[in-house]
């Protein structure tokens, strides 16, 4: 897996991708990341890449032509390219393994008032936001983006099998998760869980993640409820 990324600020994925399983992959090879500094694109001798936006308004667009012309010489023949941005498609985990699939992807991450539409109209694959809320810049959202998609990549994960009962591969929430001691602070574990009955472990799992979606997320429940009606459960 391929991430190009295309920031104003390439020092802020230093850390990232020298810390935990994403530093470890990026170690490996298993995933390729490449950070482009859009200011070297940049035609002004101050290095600018932001203007005033026409018809006005608070804020500042990034340019055209340093975008241009950075994501022209990062991206390859089958390159898809992202723009993280609060009004694209918001990221869901069906969405992440679409990308996922891509198998190479150049990353625009988004600043002050968004892009320049004609690079979005000339380029852009892909708008996508994290959520309904607005972060500093698109570095946040494009290593959120990163993490979830290298997930999928084989060798990622220690245990592939993990992946299958996170939260949201069923469009439920994940179930509670109980380890040692049995007991803390006049606390237990359910019996069910040291049962050693696996039938019932798998419906006690289920059963919580059904009421936990249900309490916690009624619109992911409510598309539970309706793929049940259609028998696509």
């Amino acid at each position: 897996m391929i991430f190009r990324i295309i920031t104003l600020f390439p020092e802020f994925f230093d850390s990232p991708f020298r810390t935990g399983l994403l530093g470890k992959a990026v170690a490996s090879g298993i995933i390729r990341a490449e950070c482009a500094d859009l200011r070297s694109y940049s035609d002004d001798k101050f290095r600018r890449c932001d203007d005033y936006p026409y018809g006005g308004g608070s804020g500042m667009v990034l340019l055209p032509g340093p975008l241009f012309r950075a994501v022209e010489d990062n991206r390859a023949e089958n390159t898809k390219v992202v723009l993280t941005t609060p009004g694209g498609e918001l990221l869901t985990q069906d969405l992440v393994k679409k990308l996922h699939s891509e198998g190479d992807l150049c990353i625009i991450c988004g600043h002050y008032e968004g892009v320049d539409q004609r690079v979005i109209d000339r380029h852009v694959d892909y708008e996508i936001s994290i959520g309904d809320y607005i972060v500093s810049g698109g570095e946040f959202a494009a290593l959120v983006l990163i993490d979830a998609i290298a997930r999928y990549v084989p060798g990622f994960m220690s245990n592939a099998g993990s992946l299958d009962e996170e939260s949201f591969e069923r469009g439920l929430l994940e179930y509670p998760q109980y380890t040692r001691p049995a007991e803390i602070s006049g606390m237990s574990v359910p019996g069910v869980l040291l049962s050693g009955n696996h039938s019932e472990i798998r419906k006690w799992r289920t059963h919580k993640s059904i009421e936990k979606t249900r309490e916690t997320r009624p619109d992911l429940y409510r598309g539970y409820i309706l793929r049940k009606l259609l028998g696509e459960e």
